[in-house]
């Protein structure tokens, strides 16, 4: 699986997002401009000591990213979306795009591709979720339609054994 950020703006969110992805395996692409600098501190303070490990690819412009993966199958998440994560079949090698956390993903993105948009339910009286969580809700469900290959499917004690 892929996820793409759309123009970041919160290192913070980056940063967990970035855990995220080191976790499940999935690669994270970063399009430009990025609202701060790859390096800051509280990007590596939330991505703790796992961001060495992240398969990360950064792009100038979304057309950057098309150019260099012409047949990528995009999910893009927005609050506009007419269908949910849960009314579409995630592949193994789609990617998943969310965009800038003050605006989104730019509408004229979102009407090339209708089918493609998907959106988190919630209530009327909210604009939206974080960013982080946004991302690690969609990609679960990608995850668990792909079986979780690849990821550990039981847990462990660390000290004590489970009953059985």
């Amino acid at each position: 699986m892929h996820i793409i950020l759309h123009q970041p703006e919160i290192p913070a969110n980056t940063g967990n997002i970035g855990r995220t992805c080191v976790a499940t395996g999935t690669s994270l692409h970063l399009i430009e401009p990025i609202g701060f600098r790859i390096n800051e501190k509280e990007l590596k303070r939330a991505g703790m000591d796992y961001w060495d490990k992240l398969d990360v690819t950064r792009y100038i412009n979304y057309n950057d990213f098309r150019e260099k993966h012409p047949e990528a199958v995009v999910w893009m998440a927005t609050t506009k979306a007419r269908r949910t994560y849960c009314d579409v079949s995630f592949g193994p090698d789609d990617y998943i795009m969310f965009g800038r956390e003050s605006a989104g993903i730019p509408e004229e993105l979102l009407v090339e591709d209708e089918p493609h948009c998907i959106r988190i339910p919630m209530g009327p009286d909210i604009r939206s979720l974080n960013l982080a969580n946004s991302v690690a809700i969609v990609l679960y469900e990608a995850l668990r339609q792909q079986g979780f290959a690849g990821l550990e499917k039981q847990g462990n004690l660390h000290e004590l054994n489970w009953n059985m």
